[in-house]
């Protein structure tokens, strides 16, 4: 299994990372139809700065980049306070690796290592939302021994929309 040690965003990441998950977050509602095209990606930056309203320096965030043998692989960012308020749950916002590093097993590496700063911050559970036409990912949490707590589904009701 690859070895991943992380560290706190720099600035100039943190601003390369804000724009990038911003435009990745707006495509996956897009995609979702849970916005349109013209408002997504001004909505997305709305939200992180919601979440994010001091950067870096914001309290209780966690930005961190992932490092294989000092070369960046990956980024994670964890909140230590879960956003609906569940006691000693941390919530995973992102996790990535970037994609030329993909498919050697530096994901799962990455998450455990979030997970562990998460653990020495505190927290007894890590919690996160994943699109459901993400089966990588769903297959990665799943593996690393996360569970469905909650789901939500979606059906578009189109003029020729019925159930089977």
């Amino acid at each position: 299994m690859s070895d991943v040690t992380v560290r706190a965003a720099r600035q100039d990441e943190y601003d390369v990372w804000f724009e990038e998950t911003a435009a990745e977050f707006a495509a996956e509602q897009v995609a979702s139809g849970t916005w349109t095209e013209d408002e997504a990606l001004e909505k997305a930056r709305e939200g992180q700065r919601g979440w994010l309203p001091q950067g870096l320096a914001t309290p209780g965030m966690l930005l961190l980049i992932g490092e294989r043998d000092g070369t960046p692989v990956g980024r994670i960012w964890i909140g230590l306070t879960h956003p609906r308020g569940v006691p000693d749950c941390a919530f995973l916002y992102d996790i990535e690796v970037a994609a030329e590093h993909r498919g050697r097993g530096l994901g799962r590496a990455l998450l455990r290592a979030g997970e562990a700063v998460a653990r020495e911050h505190g927290a007894q559970a890590l919690e996160l939302n994943v699109f459901g036409s993400n089966a990588t990912a769903i297959h990665l949490y799943e593996t690393a021994g996360y569970r469905v707590t909650t789901q939500q589904m979606r059906k578009d009701l189109g003029e020729e929309s019925a159930a089977p």
